[in-house]
């Protein structure tokens, strides 16, 4: 071609590149995502439970979802629990797992974008006739449409999986809520205990003092009297530190600040299920229990993770249609067929890792659900264990708070020595202390088995047990 025919072709092929550049273009901005920053926080929780909401309408749990939440009047173990599942930090970092699986469910349904490919040659010298040639052509990634409906199916699952396993870290966090709620209360019951018991100790003092100074006391007879005093000093510092604790991680547990008031009325969580009741849970526990249900769905997930290997090892297929105009401005038309020679990966390793992992959360399941059942037995008989100790130990403790009453009377009136009295008061602290940490107890066990039974229809709503003769003992001198 002369220069003035190549001087003629080569702006009307720039004006058809620019052209197929400016439609990519404007496809590819049109589907762009726009940025924007997120600044951090300064991490400072709520000066004041009244700043926080609980909307009945996020609550999981029916026996959260019909409570009537008002923290005007303090917080019981139903509303604690509320709280929690609404502001915990934890169960925030939950969410936002939910929000990047379910981001990730719609990544594994989009398709592979077409490859768009566009070449020139410019001839290096004049005459012949020559044209500049080019040649333009669009491919796509045929493979992929095979194991589509595998990776979208695998990712639904997997977005059901956390789904079901943030609904369970609710039910862990509604546990937890209800623990801190009764240690809590429960330390705070001993530590008033403790200061009573300080305070009655303080009486005895200047009498063991006083007998020292006038030699009528030896320093070993007067050991029962200056040990005791420390003893419970002694014990209330110890508890002051487990009430911190427990103080701490419930302001951590609902969004609060450290110096936050948190003001807990009512008492523990109970559950009563009957031998009947506790045998239909257990048959029913597969198809109730969110952790139980998540690993179902991760292994379903793993099901079509395998059935997406075993696709892939199939020849990858790359398909594309071109056109094209030589030097000699002869014009041709034509496709494209790109094929991987399955001669020695096959994608036989994926293979195995996916199905050596469904093995894997097949056992997991099964375990699980064995060392469910096993708990659950367990903690029924623990709980039956307990009910018959906490109730002599409640009967013990009130025969010795009256006999701690009638020591303390004649005491003042000369007819009983303190060492006496002082012995009589260290049993009564004794059996109370060991009345709360049984109660305690009882309330923890209770708590995890209505955790491991996931069934609120037999749970009895929340009520003192036998604190009330603890609270009566603790406002005794």
């Amino acid at each position: 071609m002369h220069d003035a025919g190549r001087q003629r072709c080569f702006p009307s092929m720039m004006r058809g590149l620019r052209t197929a550049c400016a439609v990519a273009a404007a496809l590819v901005l049109s589907g762009c995502a726009s940025y924007a920053p997120l600044p951090l926080g300064r991490g400072e929780g709520a000066a004041d439970v009244a700043q926080l909401a609980a909307p009945t309408s996020a609550m999981s749990l029916p026996s959260l979802a019909t409570h009537r939440f008002d923290p005007a009047d303090g917080l019981d173990v139903t509303e604690t629990a509320m709280l929690a599942v609404a502001n915990s930090p934890a169960l925030k970092l939950k969410r936002d797992e939910l929000g990047i699986a379910r981001a990730q469910a719609f990544a594994a349904g989009l398709l592979p974008d077409p490859q768009l490919s566009l070449g020139a040659d410019f001839p290096q010298h004049s005459g012949g006739g020559l044209n500049v040639a080019y040649n333009l052509g669009i491919s796509e990634d045929v493979s992929a449409l095979l194991t589509r409906s595998s990776r979208k199916a695998a990712a639904r699952n997997q977005a059901q999986q956390v789904n079901l396993d943030l609904l369970w870290a609710e039910w862990q966090t509604v546990a937890q809520a209800r623990l801190l709620f009764d240690q809590v209360l429960n330390l705070r019951a001993q530590q008033a205990r403790l200061a009573s018991e300080q305070a009655a100790l303080a009486q005895v003092t200047p009498y063991v003092q006083a007998a020292l100074r006038s030699g009528n006391l030896t320093y070993d007879s007067a050991s029962a009297g200056l040990n005791a005093a420390a003893d419970v000093r002694k014990q209330q510092a110890d508890n002051a530190l487990a009430l911190h604790q427990a103080d701490s991680d419930l302001h951590v547990l609902l969004g609060l600040a450290p110096d936050a008031p948190l003001e807990l009325t009512g008492g523990p969580y109970q559950v009563t299920p009957t031998t009947t009741q506790l045998q239909q849970a257990l048959a029913d526990l597969p198809r109730r229990r969110p952790d139980l249900l998540a690993l179902q769905a991760g292994y379903q997930s793993q099901q079509e993770k395998l059935r997406a290997a075993v696709l892939a090892q199939f020849p990858a297929l790359n398909i594309g249609f071109n056109t094209a105009r030589d030097t000699s401005a002869i014009y041709t038309h034509g496709f494209s067929v790109g094929i991987t020679l399955p001669l020695f990966d096959r994608n036989r390793g994926n293979i195995a890792i996916e199905r050596a992992t469904r093995q894997q959360l097949k056992d997991d399941y099964e375990s699980r659900v064995l060392t469910t059942r096993s708990d659950m037995q367990r903690l029924a008989a623990d709980l039956a264990a307990l009910a018959p100790r906490e109730r002599s130990l409640a009967a013990h403790a009130l025969q010795l708070a009256e006999a701690r009453r009638v020591a303390e009377q004649s005491w003042r009136q000369g007819l009983l020595d303190w060492p006496t009295w002082l012995a009589l008061r260290s049993q009564s602290l004794a059996a109370d202390l060991e009345l709360l940490a049984v109660q305690q107890q009882q309330a923890t066990q209770s708590i995890a088995l209505e955790a491991l039974l996931g069934n609120t229809d037999f749970v009895d709503s929340a009520h003192p047990v036998s604190t009330r003769a603890v609270s009566t003992q603790a406002s005794m001198p």
